[in-house]
């Protein structure tokens, strides 16, 4: 199961500006933990992101408790087929 669930939303403004977004609720943990998960997040959309997103569009990013202690490369392998799946 991914760590995270990733909403792709299409602004239709005509601007190409690739926006990212990141939420994790209380229900994943305390402040620590949310945190940890946000920079994880960080990390992925500043290496997947600028070549895999879609122009125009924003990516929301929403944290699951799955994630906590997920490996890196497997987050990033998620992002990547859940970018894949989003394609127009």
């Amino acid at each position: 199961m991914p760590g995270f669930v990733l909403l792709v939303r299409d602004r239709k403004d005509g601007d190409p500006l690739k926006r990212v977004g990141f939420t994790v609720s209380k229900k994943v943990g305390g402040a620590v933990v949310r945190n940890r998960m946000k920079r994880r997040f960080r990390e992925l959309a500043r290496e997947i992101i600028p070549s895999s997103g879609h122009a125009g569009a924003d990516h929301v990013m929403i944290g699951r408790s799955s994630g906590i202690e997920r490996e890196f490369n497997a987050l990033r392998s998620d992002l990547s087929k859940a970018l894949e799946k989003a394609r127009p």
